[in-house]
């Protein structure tokens, strides 16, 4: 064998075992990353369509079935159809995000999102703090509901705004008290949290907004000067959780646990007009929706609008209820099936259910992107 030849077979040898050593160095990178994807957290949580509840329905509470709502001393009457309110549950906290694998597979998924963590969890905001703040949240919505729904029906009740709670860091902290009734804004009366906002948000961050409040029995003035919200929403607030007082001429029971959020509002209003007024309101269709709800009517945006619709049509709903300021999210974004109406106040939403039952011109209702 020649020198020439030896010399070759040399530089093939190492050229196989330089071949080998990169395909060993991939496959280790290759490793690493699967693990790392599957291990490492992301900073986002998944929100995925969650439980439906019918509010003409009924719930499961220690076993036993009971009406969502209840309105023990008055006449209800009869309805058909469904009226369900939607949830979201969210994959991910402060303290356990989900992997990367998880928020590949949810990015592939048209029934689910991938949103920032501090959209859902502010920063500061524990998993413990976002779930008290929901619960909350849920209780004012149940109470805004019922005021909505009287209000509709003509039926006359007493209310006042209070504080809930100073937030820590909060603009609000050292100058307002749990318990202080707020009277009025810029020295107009307020009577709900729609108002409250609305001239907070007019009078932006350069200025203090007057307060008229009673504590321990007293009325006094404050002033506050609000500042931007944390998260994705940058909107002038002034730190505080409140709430409405409101003295009802009848009780409304509302039993749904382990659901927090002031999303629900809106359909829990429509379930107790349906329940306290002859007929069905949606003639029988199979109805689902979301927003926030005011005592003076008006719905507001949620989050999950998308998941909620999915949801929606797991549950067999025909219609869809979407609050005017979540359009943006809703076109492109409905699942086939799906009949989405835009409302931005609780008559917008009756008045789609009268025509709906009707069998009137559904092609004359508004939608979103028209």
């Amino acid at each position: 064998m020649s020198l020439f030849t030896d010399g070759a077979d040399a530089e093939q040898d190492e050229a196989r075992s330089r071949g080998r050593r990169i395909g060993w160095l991939l496959l280790a990178v290759t490793v690493f990353g699967v693990l790392a994807m599957a291990v490492l957290p992301s900073p986002y949580v998944i929100e995925r369509p969650g439980p439906v509840f019918d509010t003409l329905g009924s719930v499961s509470v220690d076993g036993e079935e009971v009406a969502l709502i209840t309105i023990p001393t008055e006449p209800t009457y009869p309805t058909e159809g469904s009226l369900s309110l939607l949830t979201v549950n969210v994959l991910g906290n402060p303290e356990a995000q989900p992997s990367w694998f998880e928020v590949a597979a949810a990015w592939l998924d048209p029934e689910q999102s991938v949103v920032p963590l501090e959209s859902v969890f502010p920063p500061g905001l524990s998993t413990d703090d976002r779930r008290e703040q929901s619960r909350i949240e849920m209780e004012n919505s149940q109470q805004e509901a019922v005021a909505a729904a009287l209000r509709a029906i003509g039926e006359p009740y007493e209310s006042r705004l209070y504080v809930v709670e100073a937030q820590e860091g909060g603009a609000s902290v050292g100058i307002l008290e749990a318990d202080d009734v707020i009277v009025s804004i810029q020295g107009e009366p307020v009577r709900d949290v729609t108002a409250l906002r609305a001239a907070i948000s007019e009078n932006g961050t350069g200025s203090p907004v007057v307060l008229g409040i009673e504590r321990g029995g007293r009325e006094r003035t404050v002033e506050v000067t609000p500042r931007l919200s944390e998260g994705t929403e940058r909107v002038p607030v002034i730190g505080i959780l409140v709430a409405g007082d409101y003295e009802f001429p009848f009780e409304v029971e509302i039993e749904l646990s382990n659901v927090g959020g002031p999303s629900a509002g809106m359909m829990f209003a429509l379930g107790i007009i349906d329940k306290l007024t002859p007929g069905s309101l949606a003639g029988g269709a199979e109805v689902a929706g979301t927003g926030t709800i005011a005592a003076d009517g008006t719905v507001g945006p949620i989050g999950g609008v998308v998941q909620k619709m999915y949801g929606a049509v797991d549950a067999g709903a025909e219609i869809f209820l979407a609050p005017a300021e979540n359009c943006g999210e809703v076109v492109g974004s409905i699942p086939d099936g799906l009949d989405v109406f835009r409302v931005a106040t609780l008559d917008d939403a009756i008045g789609v259910l009268q025509t709906v039952a009707d069998g009137g011109d559904r092609g004359a209702l508004p939608r979103c992107g028209s």
